[in-house]
C-alpha cells in the first residue's frame, strides 16, 4: 500500500512540476494577464521539464513530453480556438508529438554524455527551435528568444545570430541550474563552474555589444538628422471576413461598403496631417471585393461597383496606397487563382504586385490533397480558405524610398525580412489581420516576432493592421509609435531610414544551423560510443 501511495506521489509532483513548466512557457510571452509577457520567466522556465527527464525512463519521457507540448502550446495559443476549432486541435497535436520526441532525445543525450548531458540537452533544444519552423508545419511562435523583444540591449545581438543567439542565452540557464539542482546536495563541479563563467562572459559581451550598437534616433528623423520616411498605416477595425458569415449577398455588398468608406476616410483624415504622408498602406485584404477579377470580368455587378469606387478614389489622390487584396487571376486551365496580395497603387493604376510566398499551413495552404484527401476536404468543410503561392520577392519602389511588404504571418520568419532586404528594401511593411483572434495576447505575441526582423536586419518596420498591433518598429526593434488596438484610428509615422548591412543579412541562419548539425552529430556520435561500452561490457 505505501508503495503505492508513493508511486501517486511521484506521479502527482512530476505532473505540477510539467503544468508549473508549462505556465512559466506561456507567461513568459505575452499573455492574457501579463500583456507584454514576463520576459524573466523565460530564463528558467525550463528547469521543471527537465527535472521530470532526469527522473524517467524513455517511454515515460515522451508522455510527459506529449502532456508538456499539449498543455504548453493550449495555455500559450489558446487563442487559436477563436479562428476555428480545427486550428487549436491541429498546433497542439502538433507539439504533442513534437515535445514527446524531444522529450526523448533530451533524455538520450543524458543517457549517452553523463559527465555533459546538460549542455548536449542545451544544443537539441535549440537545434529543435529551429527545426520547428522549416517546411509546411513551419510555425515560430513561442521561439524562447522572442520572449525578451523588450529587452532592447539585449536582442541587439540577433544583428549577427538571428533571435536564435538570444534563445542560447536564454535557454541555457535552465539547462545548467537543472544539471545543479539534481545533485545532492547541491554541488557545482569544475565542468559546470567553466560552462557557466563562459555563458556569464558571452552575456556580458552581448549587453555591451547592444549598448555600443544602439542608436538613439528620437526626434532626429523629424528633425533631418537621418533620411526618413512619412507613412500612413490605416487601423479600420474590423474582421475582412466576417461579412462572408452574413446571411444574405445583400448584407455582404453592405459590410463591403461600410468597411471601404471607413478605409477612405480614415485614410483622408492621415492624408491632411503635416507632414504629409509618402505612402498610405491598408491591411492585409483590407478590402475584400476581387479589384482585378472585377476589373476584368465584372461577374459581379455590386462587386464591380464597390472595386470602381476604390479605383476612382485612388486616382483622385496623388500619394500612393499599398492595398492588401485577393488577386485572383484565370489560369491556363481556365480556373480561378486566388493570390493573397498586396498591391501598390499610384493615381489608381496597379504598378507593382507581392504575392504572398509563405502561406499558414492548413488555414491558407494544405498541399497534400491527394495523399490525405479526407483532411483537405476536412479543412474545405471547414470554410478555410485556400490561396496559392506567390514566386517573386518584390521590392516596391516610391519617391524617398523602397520596400517590401511581408504579408501577416510571413513576418515571424526571418528568412523572408532578410530576402527583402538583401533585395534592397530600405524599410519593411507589414500588413496584417489578427482580428479573427479576437484576442490581444496574439496580437502582441505576433508584433515580439516583428520587432526582431527589424534588429536582424537594421531596418526599420512598419505594421498596418485589422485591429492591432499597428505601429512602427526603428532599427533597433524599439517600438516608436502605435496605435490603440481594437480601435478604429490612422497612425502617421516618420521612420528613420538606416542603410547598414548586418551579418544576419549577409549570412542568414548560420548559428541555428551549426547547432543543428551539432546536435545531430553528438547523437549519433553518443549512439555509437554507447554501442561500443555496451559491447565491450559483454562477456
Amino acid at each position: 500500500m505505501e508503495t503505492k501511495n508513493s508511486w501517486i506521489k511521484i506521479i502527482l509532483f512530476q505532473l505540477a512540476l510539467t503544468i508549473l513548466a508549462s505556465v512559466l512557457f506561456a507567461a513568459s510571452f505575452p499573455n492574457i494577464i501579463f500583456k507584454n509577457g514576463l520576459s524573466f520567466l523565460a530564463w528558467f522556465a525550463y528547469i521543471p521539464i527537465l527535472i521530470v527527464i532526469y527522473k524517467n525512463n524513455l517511454l515515460a519521457c515522451a508522455g510527459w513530453g506529449a502532456l508538456y507540448g499539449f498543455i504548453a502550446y493550449g495555455l500559450f495559443n489558446y487563442w487559436l480556438g477563436n479562428f476555428h476549432p480545427l486550428a487549436g486541435t491541429i498546433v497542439y497535436s502538433i507539439y504533442l508529438v513534437y515535445m514527446a520526441v524531444v522529450f526523448v532525445l533530451l533524455k538520450l543525450a543524458i543517457i549517452f554524455f553523463p559527465k555533459h548531458g546538460f549542455l548536449v540537452q542545451w544544443v537539441i533544444w535549440l537545434a529543435y527551435e529551429y527545426l520547428r519552423t522549416k517546411g509546411f508545419l513551419g510555425y515560430s511562435y513561442g521561439i524562447t528568444g522572442y520572449s525578451q523583444w523588450r529587452m532592447i540591449p539585449l536582442i541587439q545581438i540577433a544583428s549577427i545570430t538571428g533571435v536564435w543567439g538570444v534563445s542560447a542565452l536564454v535557454a541555457f540557464p535552465s539547462f545548467w541550474l537543472a544539471e545543479v539542482i539534481k545533485e545532492k546536495p547541491l554541488q557545482i563541479n569544475l565542468r559546470q563552474k567553466i560552462s557557466g563563467i563562459i555563458w556569464l562572459a558571452a552575456l556580458v559581451a552581448t549587453l555591451t555589444f547592444g549598448f555600443i550598437n544602439m542608436k538613439d534616433f528620437s526626434g532626429k528623423a523629424a528633425s533631418g538628422a537621418y533620411p526618413s520616411a512619412n507613412i500612413a498605416l490605416i487601423q479600420h477595425n474590423t474582421d475582412p471576413w466576417a461579412a462572408s458569415r452574413a446571411p444574405a449577398a445583400w448584407q455582404v455588398t453592405e459590410i463591403y461598403r461600410r468597411d471601404l468608406n471607413s478605409l477612405i476616410r480614415l485614410s483622408d483624415e492621415a492624408l491632411i496631417t503635416n507632414p504629409k504622408p509618402q505612402l498610405v498602406v491598408w491591411p492585409e485584404t483590407a478590402f475584400i471585393p476581387r479589384i482585378y477579377w472585377h476589373t476584368t470580368y465584372r461577374d459581379d455587378q455590386n462587386s464591380w461597383a464597390l472595386v470602381r469606387q476604390l479605383l476612382e478614389y485612388l486616382a483622385g489622390n496623388e500619394v500612393p496606397f499599398l492595398i492588401g487584396n485577393d488577386d485572383a487571376r484565370m489560369d491556363s486551365a481556365r480556373n480561378r487563382v486566388d493570390y493573397n496580395a498586396a498591391m501598390l497603387y499610384e493615381r489608381g493604376l496597379n504598378t507593382a504586385t507581392y504575392r504572398k510566398i509563405h502561406l499558414v499551413p492548413f488555414t491558407e495552404h494544405f498541399p497534400y490533397q491527394k495523399q490525405f484527401p479526407r483532411i483537405h476536404d476536412w479543412l474545405k468543410n471547414a470554410d478555410t480558405h485556400f490561396w496559392e503561392k506567390g514566386d517573386e520577392e518584390t521590392v516596391f519602389s516610391v519617391p524617398g524610398f523602397t520596400f517590401s511588404a511581408p504579408i501577416c504571418f510571413e513576418d515571424t520568419f526571418g528568412y523572408i525580412s532578410r530576402n527583402f532586404v538583401r533585395r534592397g528594401a530600405d524599410v519593411l511593411v507589414n500588413l496584417s489581420n489578427d482580428a479573427w483572434s479576437d484576442s490581444l495576447p496574439a496580437q502582441y505575441q505576433h508584433l515580439t516576432m516583428a520587432v526582431f526582423r527589424s534588429v536582424e536586419n537594421y531596418r526599420p518596420m512598419v505594421r498596418s493592421t485589422s485591429t492591432g498591433q499597428t505601429c512602427a518598429i526603428d532599427s533597433n526593434g524599439r517600438i516608436i509609435a502605435m496605435a490603440p488596438p481594437f480601435m478604429e484610428t490612422s497612425l502617421n509615422v516618420t521612420i528613420p531610414l538606416t542603410t547598414k548591412t548586418t551579418i544576419y543579412t549577409k549570412y542568414g541562419d548560420y548559428f541555428a544551423v551549426f547547432f543543428t548539425i551539432l546536435a545531430f552529430m553528438l547523437l549519433l556520435s553518443g549512439a555509437v560510443w554507447c554501442t561500443i561500452r555496451k559491447l565491450k561490457r559483454e562477456p
